[in-house]
């Protein structure tokens, strides 16, 4: 099968919130969780058992039980100092300690929950599918196993550690799915009533939206009284909006978004790439007028204000909508048939290196590609967004015209891909509806899934040690 015919039949299967992205594991490495958990015999004697389990650990301490399972202060420890150097390296502000130390500990315990789900439901992952998760992360940061394996150690993550957190990842994905992603359904009268809104007739008589906006941020699985105080907290800010106080200088002092620094502004945006519930306030405003009521966003309680509309520049007098698609080729080694991940790798860098010196794509791929496209010298033709694997589309779209790529990992073996062109064309009825699928579902899911995370922790046993408990 061609490769980008076995594409298109994996991207019809919609991942939702997940937006089929695979892992974030690269950007989520300092995050990453201990190996070392100490189980207690059952949930039902909880704070018994860890009594007798921290009477025994002279080394280290229990500051957190959640059900049947503890946090140590070690692991605590470890991912804090993890996280601080993570922030330093981005140049990003790191919150007082115990702000920080409170808020990694709330979610290595949303964590902890959601492991012990996936338990109960059987999900397991294989060491290979780990194994092969750190290859694929290695070759997309264009190194081998050993020198990303090194590169981790370097920034002071323990690779046991950093193994550990990518098999707790890939769990943490498939407990989503079942639990979650897998129950989202999106019907066709929601399709039909999402394209007439933002992509269908009429589209261009939009308005793209300027906002502000403050953030109080409440974590997923934040019990109702935070949720209540994060409100209450929220309507106070804005009375003092209503009172005449500058919004901008509001969201510096008290949003906790990244945005704060300029006044929480996000821009003019199309309606459709808003967060969920703003489009749907800013309706009820003038420019200039702050929401009455905060919105329930999946990070937090949200504070709104409509600066300004203008003509949406999208929408083309004919109403259409109109994609980018890219003319690209490749040229693919499969993993498995003829040698070990590295040296096909390494073959592909030499094959790349006498392109570069004149060589002809198109003969290579036809005398080494191992995909259904090597006759036609590689071509995959025009390729609409999402019809290729995320790995793929990513580094396609980061290509300029005539541009080739280093060696890409994806699940059917490494490729050299290089763009021959880029147009801009009229999408299809199923091109819109695909995309209105997709969006609609994500929505749905990243709702769906803050409310399960919230109905876990309702659900789980959770104590803190005295001077761990929330900030």
């Amino acid at each position: 099968m061609k490769l980008l015919d076995s594409l298109r039949v994996n991207m019809k299967k919609f991942c939702w919130a997940t937006a089929c992205s695979g892992v974030a594991l690269a950007a989520s490495f300092f995050l990453a969780q201990g190996a070392y958990a100490q189980a207690l015999p059952s949930s039902g004697q909880s704070t018994a058992s860890a009594s007798a389990v921290e009477a025994g650990q002279a080394v280290d301490r229990i500051v957190a039980i959640i059900n049947s399972d503890v946090v140590t202060l070690r692991e605590l420890d470890q991912r804090v100092d993890m996280v601080q150097h993570r922030l330093t390296e981005q140049g990003a502000p790191i919150p007082p300690h115990a702000q920080l130390q409170s808020q990694v500990l709330d979610q290595m315990l949303l964590e902890r929950m959601q492991l012990q789900q996936a338990s109960d439901d059987g999900i397991v992952v294989t060491p290979q599918t780990v194994q092969d998760t750190l290859q694929r992360l290695a070759a997309t940061n264009h190194m081998t196993l050993d020198v990303y394996r090194s590169r981790i150690a370097a920034e002071g993550v323990p690779w046991e550690v950093f193994t550990q957190d990518a098999k707790n990842e890939l769990i943490l994905g498939k407990v989503r799915e079942r639990e979650v992603d897998s129950k989202i359904f999106v019907s066709d009268a929601e399709v039909a009533n999402y394209i007439a809104t933002h992509r269908g007739p009429g589209a261009s008589a939009l308005n793209d939206l300027d906002m502000q906006h403050i953030l109080i941020a409440v974590p997923a699985n934040a019990s109702t009284a935070d949720l209540a105080a994060a409100q209450e907290k929220a309507l106070q800010i804005i009375k003092q909006a209503g009172d005449g106080s500058d919004f901008a200088k509001l969201a510096k002092q008290y949003s906790q978004d990244t945005d704060a620094a300029k006044g929480g502004d996000l821009g003019f945006r199309s309606p459709d790439a808003l967060p969920a519930g703003f489009a749907d306030a800013a309706a009820k405003l003038r420019p200039g007028e702050v929401s009455p009521e905060p919105i329930r966003s999946d990070k937090g309680i949200e504070i709104v204000r409509l600066v300004d509309r203008r003509a949406a520049r999208t929408g083309a007098a004919s109403d259409v909508v109109k994609i980018t698609q890219t003319h690209v080729r490749h040229i693919l080694l499969r993993v498995g048939e003829g040698g070990s991940e590295e040296q096909i790798r390494q073959k592909l860098i030499d094959i790349a290196a006498q392109i570069e010196k004149g060589g002809d794509f198109a003969q290579f791929a036809r005398t080494y590609s191992q995909d259904g496209s090597a006759q036609s010298g590689g071509d995959l033709g025009w390729i609409n967004p999402g019809e290729t694997v995320p790995e793929f589309e990513r580094v396609m779209d980061q290509l300029k015209d005539g541009q080739m790529s280093p060696p890409v990992r994806t699940e059917f073996g490494y490729h050299l891909i290089q763009v021959l062109a880029r147009r801009t064309t009229e999408a299809t009825v199923a091109q819109q509806e695909d995309a209105a699928r997709q969006a609609i579902g994500s929505r749905k899911a990243a709702q769906a899934y803050s409310d399960w995370l919230r109905e876990l922790h309702d659900s789980s046993y959770i104590q803190y040690k005295p001077g761990f408990g929330p900030a």
